[in-house]
């Protein structure tokens, strides 16, 4: 009987422990240069041990609601989960003409695409609370544009997923340095990305031996992830429901195989 009651002591105290674990959610200040800048940092605190990481990038309306909500609900999967910022603490809109300025900065410039991006990753690293053999990123549009370029730029990634993001064709010397797999989510109704950018970004893998993979989603439009992308009444542009849920369900079958389960 000591025993039964022993373990069954010992039961109640790892449910309590269970009960009063959360997700953790807060910013994380940091830095690329002179820029000042802050990401969102989510984990669950009931894992001790150090997990796989995932950095998100956002959409170019900078870091908002949906980024963070991407960020927890990967947290909640037992990922560290990091929402970078790409344009500086507390930049962000909602107005497209101001969105289109500010990732614009980026436009044509690698470089600074990925050493801004970079920066978040070392942020990430440095919470100490990463396995940094085991990180991944994923990015949502203009986002999804990011994490290519991380990859191309032979970040330490073991895999990036592109959620309808901007396509950028693989230069052919920076094919030697990609680390990661890569996984494009695309909409086949995506009217803002031409059949000739899919087919370049396509020729250019093929002449690879990057494990890499272009699912096209019949029906979605640009940006079917976000719910709210519907009510913008742009051209192309739309949420669906079916297509956010098969590309997830895809992309964390695709993070499982690379970077493990987040546990």
């Amino acid at each position: 009987m000591r025993g039964r009651f022993v373990l069954v002591s010992l039961l109640a105290v790892e449910l309590s422990v269970a009960a009063c674990a959360e997700v953790v959610m807060k910013p994380l200040p940091y830095t690329h240069g002179e820029t000042a800048l802050e990401g969102y940092l989510t984990y669950d605190d009931a894992h001790k041990a150090k997990r796989p990481g995932v950095l998100v990038v956002h959409e170019w309306w900078g870091l908002n609601d949906f980024a963070r909500r991407e960020a927890e609900q990967l947290a909640r999967l037992g990922y560290v989960a990091l929402a970078i910022d790409m344009y500086g603490k507390g930049v962000t809109t909602s107005d497209p003409t101001e969105a289109g300025k500010l990732s614009g900065q980026f436009r044509g410039d690698p470089q600074l695409v990925r050493g801004r991006a970079a920066a978040g990753l070392n942020a990430l690293i440095e919470t100490g609370l990463v396995d940094a053999a085991r990180v991944g990123a994923m990015g949502f549009c203009f986002g999804g544009m990011v994490v290519q370029q991380m990859a191309y730029g032979g970040l330490e990634l073991k895999g990036v997923a592109s959620f309808h993001g901007s396509l950028v064709p693989l230069p052919e010397a920076d094919a030697p340095k990609v680390k990661a797999a890569v996984l494009i989510l695309h909409g086949a109704a995506d009217t803002l990305i031409p059949d000739e950018a899919i087919r370049a970004w396509q020729d250019a893998m093929r002449k690879t031996t990057i494990d890499w993979q272009f699912v096209s989603l019949g029906g979605a439009k640009h940006s079917f992830t976000n719910p709210a992308s519907t009510s913008l009444g742009m051209q192309g542009v739309g949420y669906d429901e079916r297509a956010d849920r098969r590309a997830r369900e895809m992309m964390r079958a695709f993070f499982a195989e690379v970077l493990g389960r987040g546990e």
